[in-house]
């Protein structure tokens, strides 16, 4: 399991990671916090004190994937913000199985969003399209709701909020 560290100081706890040596900038302190990935041989999972198995996708694969779910997910945009999910800090959690399965995790602005039950589609349809994945499954969560304080920087700039 691969640990990516985001802007918003939440993990992206996936199979895969992205591309080696990406950085994003870290919110909280203005400074560019590294991903970390971590090697595909089995790891111990500090926070249960359980042994997480190796990936059976080749490491090269896995950061493709990640990429390429990155980048399909740059090309969702909340219509009422001209700024991609991604990088607005709506995804909270990437996961991807052994048998290509992405599991995400995501919330929204705010729980009254207009298109509250058409974003996950939008999002689970993005991923699908990524050679490689077999399936998407979104899950929409509000723990912890979302803050500005989730965006990157590019996210700030398009929305003149720096």
């Amino acid at each position: 399991m691969d640990t990516v560290n985001l802007p918003n100081d939440d993990a992206i706890l996936a199979t895969g990671g992205p591309p080696a040596g990406e950085k994003r900038p870290d919110a909280a302190s203005g400074s560019e916090a590294a991903i970390v990935v971590e090697p595909v041989a089995p790891v111990s999972d500090a926070t249960a004190g359980e042994t997480v198995p190796a990936s059976a996708i080749p490491a090269e694969e896995i950061d493709r994937l990640t990429g390429d779910i990155v980048a399909a997910l740059k090309t969702v945009y909340d219509p009422e913000i001209p700024s991609d999910v991604y990088e607005l800090g709506l995804i909270y959690a990437i996961d991807i199985e052994d048998d290509r399965t992405v599991k995400i995790d995501m919330t929204l602005t705010s729980p009254g969003c207009p298109v509250a039950g058409e974003m996950p589609g939008w999002v689970q349809n993005a991923v699908n399209s990524v050679p490689g994945v077999s399936q998407t499954k979104v899950n929409l969560v509000f723990d912890p709701p979302w803050h500005h304080g989730r965006m990157s920087d590019e996210a700030r700039l398009a929305l003149n909020m720096f």
